[in-house]
């Protein structure tokens, strides 16, 4: 039996990122602390946590570096602050009663501690460690985080060390801006002139991607870090290959076409699904979605009833299959597209649409970010306020 806690603290080059498990010597972290110490590797010299040189802490800790210790500024950084940081934190959980002081000698603490070589300031480093292989450790007794909580926040979260937040559809409805034509710059544009929301999607059209190919999706990318962001490649064959090439390229979600042979749309749903991005499956020209999802193996995250720009003046939306689609597929977001206007928000959003796409409306207009507001007004609930969480 063990235990595990993480901890981030910190800023600049002396950020501390420690990994603690605690647990009885007589199980396999025991075995696993007698390995480390026997079988040391070179660049990452396991240490034990000490107040002072020949005075151990209890219960037992060992201090395993993250980072490669090339020479000897990078041994005495570990080697001092961060070993003493880490031993006098663990000596203050025992007196604060949180570890238990019944067997100190039948359990033991392994610490992971991450070093930054540009790392200079000794007491910024201690203090950092300390603080954070004390919340470590108070994580790890608690069994931190909870199930609520870490369901709450795998979509809200953004990493600190990374540049973007790998977003997710999670709190519909959402506005997709469909971005169809067929001129990269007319599309940068309208992109740059868009209002910052988490209601917003970016949908790399189909005219753009036939002219520009999956750069056109990079050119987004670029520009859109955190937007959830759409290759609406309408996949036909070689449903693999294109949800890969459009992963790498940067979206998000990928468009399958409702068309496609019965083993493509499995093979791309779950090619789609294996590496991380939403199979988005496009029900245009097909007459009965609800028939074509009941015989699939491996469903969609989101099915589009669509009608085409061409199909706009002289078809209706489907409004009742919404309804239909979310009763038989509670798990399925559905969108809707093809001449959505600020006034038919409601009847949209009461059928059940959790999407709504919408593309000349907004990217021909004369103020796009104005053209974007009035559907944002009315859908409402934006901006998550639960993103930037204090611990």
């Amino acid at each position: 039996m063990y235990l595990v806690g993480e901890a981030l603290v910190g800023e600049g080059a002396e950020l501390a990122h420690v990994d603690v498990l605690v647990g009885d010597l007589e199980g396999v972290l025991g075995s696993s602390l007698a390995q480390a110490m026997a079988r040391v590797r070179m660049g990452h010299t396991p240490l034990p946590g000490v107040i002072r040189p020949n005075l151990l802490v209890k219960p037992f800790t060992l201090i395993v570096p993250k980072v490669d210790l090339k020479n000897f500024s990078d041994v005495a950084r570990v080697f001092g602050p961060v070993q003493y940081a880490v031993a006098k934190a663990v000596a203050d959980a025992v007196e604060e009663g949180l570890i238990p002081v019944g067997d100190l000698d039948g359990i033991a603490v392994i610490c992971g501690v991450y070093v930054d070589p540009e790392a200079r300031d000794v007491n910024r480093l201690f203090h950092y460690n300390y603080s954070a292989v004390k919340l470590a450790l108070k994580r790890a007794m608690s069994g931190f985080p909870s199930v609520e909580r870490l369901l709450s926040e795998k979509d809200r979260s953004r990493h600190p060390l990374t540049r973007f937040r790998a977003p997710r559809l999670w709190m519909p409805p959402y506005l997709q801006v469909a971005l169809d034509n067929p001129d990269i710059e007319a599309i940068k544009r309208v992109v740059s002139q868009l209002p910052r929301s988490d209601r917003i999607i970016l949908e790399a059209g189909t005219p753009l991607i036939k002219r520009y190919g999956l750069d056109a999706v990079r050119e987004l990318r670029s520009m859109a870090r955190d937007n959830f962001l759409i290759a609406d490649l309408k996949t036909l064959d070689s449903g693999r290959i294109e949800v890969d090439e459009a992963m790498e390229a940067g979206a998000d979600g990928v468009v399958v076409s409702g068309l496609a042979p019965r083993d493509v749309l499995e093979e791309f749903i779950y090619e789609a699904e294996r590496i991380g991005v939403y199979p988005i499956l496009d029900m245009t020209d097909i007459p009965d979605p609800v028939r074509l999802l009941s015989n699939l193996k491996v469903l969609p995250r989101v099915v589009i009833i669509h009608r085409g720009i061409d199909q706009e003046a002289s078809t209706r939306i489907r409004w009742n299959l919404l309804g239909d689609l979310k009763a038989r597929f509670s798990r399925i977001l559905v969108a809707a597209a093809g001449g959505i206007t600020p006034e038919s928000i409601p009847a949209a959003l009461s059928s059940g649409a959790d999407i709504l796409i919408v593309g000349r409306y907004i990217t021909q207009a004369r103020d796009p970010r104005r053209a974007a507001l009035e559907f944002l007004r009315r859908i409402g609930l934006d901006m998550d306020q639960l993103r930037i969480h204090v611990e």
